[in-house]
């Protein structure tokens, strides 16, 4: 048996009225079984006023997570909140464990935190939950790379953290009521756990009429696409103009169709555009591989909206759902703003049954597989899009 709630609360000065908030909640919501683990989200401000460590060394259940800009979960949709989601079983085990700092190396400080968190556990785990620290210099396909290397087959689902800011400098990860700027937590799930995933990006309808092949490309670095410099095809199609994209055009998501994978599934991703280089490289915000497709959309905050609505909708069908995580990025958010703050969080409380325990928080980047066939997972690395994780 697998049991999900989640919890909530908005106390950021008081951490003995915050715990009694928590606790309360969790003693109306469910029944704690033998193996327990709590994902949570926050403000960084709970973080800074001792919440996060209070609270963490006091529930009886372990906690691992991230920050986030703005979040949800049954009934509540807000910026300054806490919030946590607990899964319990008696025939699931829940290993939590966390890197190193990566900042100077990432797959010798994933490899030992792996073998340390599964030592005793048989077999590979059935899903990992991964919460990836804000370090500019990876694109976030390092994170999943690194992680293959040491749990092949196994799919991953996560989040970058982020803050409410735009410099996201007081982003961190959370794993044991501390706070990391480098190391990345993770939640290994074995036992009698379904995972199934859902993705929702953008309406590819909404695809303008270039498309591009990428010829010269090295992780998010794209060289050429068409044989011609990244910066003049953009400039040529009037994307580009004085060394950057033109004003109004610097959020606009790009569908990359990655036929050159080894590992491709058929199925599109969604990057984002970082910047140029003086020599005319276009850097994304995800690996971009050479052979791939590259074509721009314009998207709307209703096609934002509809999306989530769907999504939301798909959730809701599920059979032998026990609760939801879900990832926006934040851009979806930036891009709605206009219909409300917090319109996506808002769309998706009001839509997911009251029934279905989930959390929602903002993501700087998704992590989901596109697919699982054959028992593998498509491991990738999202931006612009909605992850979910049903168990």
């Amino acid at each position: 048996m697998l049991l999900c709630a989640s919890v909530f609360t908005y106390e950021i000065d008081d951490r003995e009225t915050a715990l009694r908030e928590l606790e309360g909640q969790i003693r109306e919501k469910i029944t704690l079984l033998d193996n327990t683990v709590g994902v949570i989200l926050c403000n960084p401000e709970f973080i800074a006023s001792g919440v996060v460590e209070y609270v963490s060394e006091r529930l009886p259940f372990d906690l691992a997570g991230a920050t986030t800009s703005s979040q949800a979960v049954n009934g509540e949709a807000g910026e300054l909140i806490l919030t946590v989601f607990i899964m319990t079983s008696d025939d699931a085990v829940f290993k939590i464990g966390i890197t190193g700092d990566l900042n100077e190396e990432m797959d010798g400080p994933v490899a030992a935190a792996y073998k340390e968190t599964a030592c005793g556990m048989d077999g590979m785990p059935k899903l990992a939950v991964i919460f990836l620290p804000l370090i500019l210099k990876y694109a976030g396909d390092a994170y999943i790379e690194s992680l293959e290397k040491v749990m092949p087959g196994v799919p991953f689902f996560g989040t970058i953290a982020i803050d409410d800011s735009l410099t996201f400098e007081e982003s961190a990860t959370i794993c044991g009521g501390q706070s990391h700027k480098g190391a990345m937590p993770f939640i290994l799930c074995y036992g009698a756990i379904n995972p199934r995933f859902l993705i929702g990006a953008l309406p590819q309808d909404k695809a303008m009429p270039y498309k591009g092949e990428v010829t010269k490309s090295n992780g998010p670095y794209v060289h050429e696409i068409n044989g011609v410099n990244a910066y003049k095809y953009f400039e040529g199609i009037g994307f580009a103009k004085n060394g950057s994209f033109i004003d109004g055009h610097l959020f606009v998501p790009f569908v990359i169709d990655q036929k050159s994978r080894v590992d491709y599934d058929g199925i599109p991703v969604i990057r984002g555009y970082a910047s140029f280089t003086e020599e005319g490289t276009a850097i994304f915000r995800g690996d971009v591989n050479e052979g791939s497709y590259i074509s721009m959309l314009t998207t709307e905050s209703e096609d934002i909206l509809k999306v989530t609505r769907q999504m939301t909708e798909k959730i809701n069908g599920i059979d032998g759902i026990n609760g939801a995580l879900l990832f926006p990025c934040v851009v979806r958010r930036l891009m709605t703003m206009r219909i409300g703050p917090n319109a996506e969080l808002e769309l998706a409380k009001e839509a997911i049954d009251p029934g279905v325990p989930f959390m929602m928080g903002y993501s700087g980047g998704e992590v989901c597989p596109t697919s699982v066939r054959d028992g593998l997972p498509a491991n990738r690395f999202h931006n612009y899009s909605l992850v979910i994780l049903v168990i």
